[in-house]
């Protein structure tokens, strides 16, 4: 099994993404760790994907991400406060839409967002993202083979 660990923040993790990086997982044999606030079913043949259930509670999951990865393992979340933390450790960080947190973008991700957080707040900014859909999902399979080959052939 390789050294690399792919690491999900699974709790809003789209199926379409625990999918791609399932039969990648199977197909290179990497080890590969759910963290939820709930028990998430993991497909029993796929014996390199485990699922952790940590305790209720804001930032949990985020917590034992960033305490049990390591530099060059990869990350997939939508939370950019953790994206953050896990850029500045050295582990390679991409979002379910396929964009990548890295040293030159994280400071700047997170600038507008707390911008966004603060308009939202003062009742100046409503509305969501649009729907996951198949230019999310192609977007997140293209950056996710080219940060896992990456990540690879760094170990």
């Amino acid at each position: 099994m390789s050294s690399v660990k792919i690491w999900i923040d699974a709790d809003a993790a789209p199926q379409d993404v625990k999918q791609i990086v399932f039969r990648a997982a199977k197909r290179l044999d990497v080890e590969t760790v759910l963290v939820a606030n709930r028990p998430l079913s993991v497909p029993p043949a796929l014996t390199m994907v485990r699922s952790v259930v940590v305790r209720e509670g804001a930032d949990q999951a985020d917590r034992y991400i960033v305490n049990h990865s390591e530099v060059n393992d990869i990350a997939i979340t939508a939370d950019l406060p953790l994206a953050g933390d896990l850029v500045e450790k050295g582990v390679f960080v991409i979002d379910p839409r396929g964009d990548e947190y890295s040293p030159d973008t994280i400071a700047s991700r997170l600038s507008m967002r707390n911008f966004m957080d603060d308009l939202r707040g003062e009742g100046m900014v409503v509305g969501r993202s649009s729907p996951y859909g198949e230019t999310d999902k192609k977007a997140f399979a293209a950056t996710f083979d080219r940060l896992l080959t990456k990540a690879l052939n760094r170990k």
